[in-house]
């Protein structure tokens, strides 16, 4: 790592958040102090994974978006890291109608900003229609996680009922035709946004961004938003701003696929405790939707 960015490094403290992978602040001799990501190596294709996260950073970072420069990715036998400049801020601790407004705002920055043909979007609309994919379109993560999402139906009548009515709302619609936006995908983690005096100033996590449309996350906002009634005025807005961008049955689509994805975490963590109440969520979510057309 020293080699690659030209500094002895030296680790110092682990930093809060990180759901998925832990972040730790290091020491660069000579320079400012940066973050640390390291993660286990998960397959072969782990490190190009990584290499086009950056790719996408340093093209969006061009475009205004908020988010940390990459001052270098590299690999060990046994881990994938990534260093990036340390943004000094603390993750939001909660959702909010500013936050959420804000967030709104950073995610229009995407228009257009499509640079990997890594297509969040007709993933998407596999998980939601059910279609079976083209091997070589999806990584072995996405790979997985559709076989878990394959066997939800299974696991209880309530979640398999309203799996059918996932199925049923996106039976025929048809597959997007293009992805122009730049996505990232994992905006469902407080922790991922970074914020100081009430003002979002990054927005962290990027390592699964690629491309689509920019509804992916303002659905993932939408889903958010359920969380407490202070947030519904946003969520209409949000709700009716992704109707503007995709129409109501791609709307649909992304909608499913986000019920099913937050399904499938506490099935496959059995966590059988929080189940219900994303089912009921997503039983509200689809009548807020209906609602609509």
């Amino acid at each position: 790592m020293a080699g690659a960015v030209g500094a002895q490094v030296t680790v110092r403290a682990r930093l809060p958040g990180g759901v998925n992978g832990g972040a730790v602040r290091v020491r660069l001799a000579g320079r400012a102090d940066a973050v640390l990501k390291a993660v286990p190596r998960a397959h072969p294709g782990h490190l190009d994974e990584t290499l086009r996260a950056q790719r996408v950073v340093e093209h969006m970072r061009g475009r205004g978006y908020p988010t940390p420069a990459w001052l270098g990715v590299g690999a060990t036998a046994t881990h994938v890291w990534h260093l990036m400049d340390l943004v000094d801020a603390a993750p939001a601790p909660e959702l909010t109608p500013s936050l959420l407004e804000q967030l709104t705002a950073i995610i229009e920055l995407q228009a257009g900003g499509a640079c990997e043909p890594y297509d969040h979007w007709s993933y998407a609309w596999r998980v939601a229609t059910g279609q079976a994919p083209d091997v070589a379109d999806q990584t072995l993560e996405q790979s997985r996680l559709r076989r878990s999402l394959a066997g939800l139906a299974g696991y209880s009548s309530e979640v398999s009922a309203l799996v059918e009515r996932l199925r049923l709302v996106c039976a025929d619609v048809p597959p997007p035709l293009q992805a122009p936006d730049m996505v990232h995908a994992d905006l469902a983690t407080p922790g991922n946004v970074l914020v100081r005096n009430g003002a979002v100033v990054a927005v962290v996590d990027i390592g699964n961004a690629g491309s689509g449309t920019r509804a992916i996350d303002l659905t993932t906002l939408v889903w958010c938003a359920f969380s407490d009634p202070l947030l519904d005025d946003v969520r209409r807005r949000l709700w009716a701003r992704n109707l503007d961008l995709v129409g109501w049955e791609q709307a649909a689509v992304l909608a499913a696929a986000q019920i099913l994805h937050m399904l499938e975490i506490p099935v496959r963590h059995r966590r059988h405790d929080a189940v219900p109440a994303v089912v009921e969520r997503g039983h509200r979510a689809l009548d807020e939707l209906h609602a609509l057309r």
